[in-house]
C-alpha cells in the first residue's frame, strides 16, 4: 500500500510516520518543512497547505496513492498559520481530489469536541472539514483525539512538563477536565485502520480511560520527574488573561506557544469522550497516563527539558531587551560616553559614526530576536557582534579588562547565554 501522509512533521504525524514505516508501508510525506532524518527512504514533498486550496493542487501528489492520512493541524491564526486553510479549505480540496482519483481510504485526524458547539476558529474549521468528508463517497474514518501526550513533547504536552518543574503546582480554575490519550495509541490506531477489512465511515473519540483536572495532569508529571509534592496555587484570572494575550502576541511574531486565546476557549470546555467505540472497532484499550509514565521512567534529559521549557521564552525576551536597550542607551544617554571612549581608542572623526552604527546594529539584533523566523540569524549575528566588540575593546582600550565593572569580562557569560538560546531554539 502506498500512503500519502500529510503533516508528517507534527507531534502526531511523526509518530504515525514511524509506526507506518515499521508496518512496511510505502510512504509519500507532505509537510511545509524540510525532511527530517526519520523520513529516509520515503518520498518527501514540501508544501504549505495554505497554497493547496484547489483539487488540482492535490492531483499530482495523489498519483499512485492508495490511502491518505491527514494529521495536519494548527492551533490559531498567525503570520505562519491559518486555521481555515489548514483545517478546512485544503482538506476539502484534498477530499474532492481523492474522490476524483478513486482513492477510497481517507483517515482524517480531527479533535475531540470538534463535532460539538464551536468555541473557536480551531474547532469550527475542524468541524467543517468533518462535515465535508462525511458527505463524500469515500471510505473515510475521522479520529477525534483528546489531548495527546507521549514521550515526544510539543505544545500542551510540553507545557505540562514545564509546569511540573515549577516550585508550586499551578491550578487553573476554569479549565475543564481532560482524558489524555497516548501518542502511541493514536499512531497504532492509524496503522490498524490501513489494514484490509478495517472499519470505515465512522468517527471515533480517541480518549484515555480517566478524566483528570489540569492540576492532576501536572501533578502526575511532577511525580514522574521525581519532584516532591508541591503546594497548589490558584492562578488568578487576570494573570491568565495576560498570559493568553502575551501568547497571542508571540503568535503574531511567528512563535507557537501553547497558551493563547484559542487554548483558553478549548480548555474551558475540556476534552472528555467515550473510548468504547474505539476499543470495539479497533481493539485498542487506551492506556492511562499513570501506566504510560510508569512504563517509561523520566531520564535526566526529560528533567532538563522540563526545567528549560519555561526558561526558553524568558531567555529570548531578556536577550532581545538587552540588545534593544544597549542600542537605545548608545544612541541616547550613553552617546557622549561612547564617543569619548572611541576617541580615546583612536577612532578620531569616526568616533560618533561608530557609536551610532553600533547602536543601530544592537537595535536591529534585538528586534530580530523577537521574530521566530529571524531569531536564529539574529542569535548568530549577536554572537559575531559580541566577539567583534570583545576584540575591538581589547585592541583599542585594553584597560577595560581591568575596569572593576568588568565590561569585557561580562561578554563571556553573554556569549554563553546566546549559545544556550541557539541550542534550545528548535520547537520540534
Amino acid at each position: 500500500m502506498h500512503v500519502l501522509l500529510i503533516g508528517a512533521t507534527g507531534l502526531i504525524g511523526t509518530a504515525v510516520l514511524a509506526r507506518l514505516q515499521a508496518e512496511g508501508l510505502r510512504l509519500r510525506l507532505l509537510a511545509r518543512g524540510a525532511a527530517p532524518a526519520g523520513a529516509a527512504g520515503a518520498g518527501w514533498v514540501r508544501r504549505d497547505l495554505r497554497a493547496m486550496l484547489r483539487p488540482e493542487d492535490w492531483l499530482p501528489l495523489l498519483d499512485g496513492i492508495d490511502a491518505v492520512v491527514n494529521c495536519a493541524g494548527v492551533l490559531q491564526d498567525s503570520g505562519r498559520d491559518a486555521t481555515a486553510a489548514v483545517h478546512r479549505d485544503a482538506p476539502v480540496a484534498l477530499f474532492t481530489a481523492c474522490e476524483a482519483m478513486g482513492i477510497r481510504r481517507v483517515i482524517h485526524v480531527s479533535a475531540l469536541g470538534a463535532e460539538k458547539e464551536s468555541l473557536s476558529p480551531f474547532s469550527a474549521t475542524k468541524r467543517a472539514a468533518e462535515a465535508a468528508l462525511m458527505a463524500r463517497d469515500l471510505d473515510w474514518v475521522i479520529l477525534r483525539p483528546s489531548v495527546v501526550l507521549g514521550r515526544a513533547a510539543y505544545g500542551g504536552s510540553a507545557l505540562f512538563r514545564g509546569l511540573a518543574s515549577l516550585p508550586v503546582l499551578p491550578r487553573i480554575a476554569d479549565a475543564g477536565r481532560i482524558q489524555p490519550v497516548q501518542l502511541d495509541d493514536v499512531a497504532e490506531t492509524v496503522a490498524r485502520l490501513l489494514r484490509p477489512g478495517a472499519p470505515s465511515r465512522v468517527a471515533m473519540a480517541l480518549a484515555g480511560p480517566e478524566a483528570l483536572s489540569f492540576e492532576a495532569v501536572v501533578a502526575r508529571y511532577r511525580r514522574w520527574l521525581d519532584r516532591r509534592p508541591a503546594r497548589s496555587i490558584g492562578v488568578s484570572p487576570g494573570l491568565m488573561r495576560l498570559a493568553y494575550r502575551l501568547g497571542d502576541l508571540a503568535g503574531v511574531l511567528g512563535w507557537r506557544p501553547p497558551i493563547r486565546s484559542t487554548a483558553r476557549r478549548e480548555m474551558v470546555r475540556g476534552a472528555e469522550g467515550d473510548p468504547a467505540a474505539w476499543t470495539r472497532l479497533i481493539g485498542i484499550v487506551p492506556r492511562s497516563l499513570d501506566a504510560a509514565l510508569a512504563a517509561e521512567p523520566a531520564s535526566v534529559q526529560e528533567r532538563w527539558f522540563a526545567r528549560l521549557y519555561l526558561l526558553k521564552p524568558l531567555l529570548i525576551v531578556v536577550l532581545a531587551l538587552f540588545w534593544m536597550l544597549t542600542g537605545v542607551i548608545s544612541l541616547g544617554p550613553g552617546y557622549a560616553m561612547g564617543e569619548a571612549l572611541m576617541r580615546e581608542g583612536g577612532a578620531g572623526a569616526l568616533s560618533g559614526a561608530s557609536v551610532i552604527a553600533g547602536g543601530i546594529a544592537d537595535l536591529a539584533i534585538g528586534a530580530a530576536l523577537l521574530h521566530r523566523r529571524s531569531a536564529r540569524p539574529a542569535l548568530l549575528a549577536a554572537l559575531a557582534l559580541s566577539v567583534a566588540y570583545l576584540v575591538a575593546g581589547t585592541l583599542i582600550l585594553p584597560r577595560l579588562w581591568a575596569d572593576p565593572l568588568g565590561p569585557l569580562l561580562k561578554v563571556a557569560p553573554i556569549l554563553m547565554l546566546h549559545l544556550v538560546a541557539l541550542a534550545t531554539l528548535e520547537d520540534r
